[in-house]
């Protein structure tokens, strides 16, 4: 396998690790930054208030789009299995 086989290889398993895990992340900053203005608006602190609503959209997110992810991730592991042969391991 070559350096530029290998860099492209490592390109594109970043790419899915954003790709998957990019809206989780995403989601989580716009549900706590929003519960973060609540709380600082009302001046509410409590800590079951920052953990549930995040819990709360990241199932939501996962129950919706879980399908789609396993579809990404299983097309990326057969790609990459059907590249062993060529790879010369």
């Amino acid at each position: 396998m070559s350096f530029a086989e290998a860099a492209r290889l490592g390109r594109e398993a970043l790419w899915m690790v954003l790709l998957l895990g990019g809206p989780a992340l995403l989601v989580t900053l716009i549900v706590g930054t929003t519960v973060s203005v609540f709380q600082a608006v009302t001046q509410v602190h409590e800590m079951t208030l920052t953990f549930l609503p995040k819990l709360l959209a990241i199932a939501l997110l996962l129950a919706a789009s879980a399908g789609w992810m396993s579809e990404e991730a299983t097309t990326y592991a057969t790609s990459c299995f059907e590249r062993i042969p060529q790879a010369g391991l």
